[in-house]
């Protein structure tokens, strides 16, 4: 009888973890994260038209052909963009205030990690909305398709000339 009480104690006590982490396991936003190679997670429940408004910068030169958090190997000539926590392959619109210029990218690298900045663009993409020879640009970023697997290389452009 006494082995059947404390077994009965360690089941009550158990019970409350076993509830909260099924709960967590069975939740399909809770399991859709997105995690880097480094295994950081980010939270990946951002809905479409989601809007933010700050800096963008450019990566430099130096990065050119190295190995972004995505995997991938990043190309200047490429319209991506790193981001510190939307899913990779994310499309966003990323518009120039000074200028309406607008292009589209795809995240495929996490950063920028330098305060006051929420996107670093390709070279090209800052090329293609005027932020290049400023280097930082004061930016509206709007997400067009959060969550999307395997959207591939696909690149646009919006051009927005006033």
């Amino acid at each position: 009888m006494i082995q059947y009480k404390n077994l009965e104690r360690v089941f009550l006590y158990l019970l409350p973890i076993v509830v909260f982490y099924s709960s967590i396991l069975l939740d399909p936003m809770a399991r859709a994260s997105t995690k880097s190679e480094a295994g950081n997670e980010y939270d990946s429940s951002f809905l479409r038209g989601e809007i933010w408004y700050g800096n963008a910068s450019w990566y430099g030169p130096r990065f050119q052909g190295k190995k972004t958090s995505s995997g991938e190997k990043y190309n200047k000539n490429r319209l991506t963009a790193a981001h510190p926590y939307l899913p990779f392959n994310t499309m966003v619109l990323v518009t120039n205030l000074k200028n309406k210029k607008s292009v589209v990218v795809r995240i495929n690298d996490r950063g920028p990690f330098i305060d006051n900045r929420i996107i670093d663009l390709s070279e090209e993409a800052a090329e293609k909305i005027d932020s290049r020879k400023e280097g930082i640009a004061y930016i509206k970023l709007q997400v067009l398709n959060p969550l999307v697997e395997n959207q591939g290389n696909e690149e646009k452009e919006i051009n927005n000339e006033s």
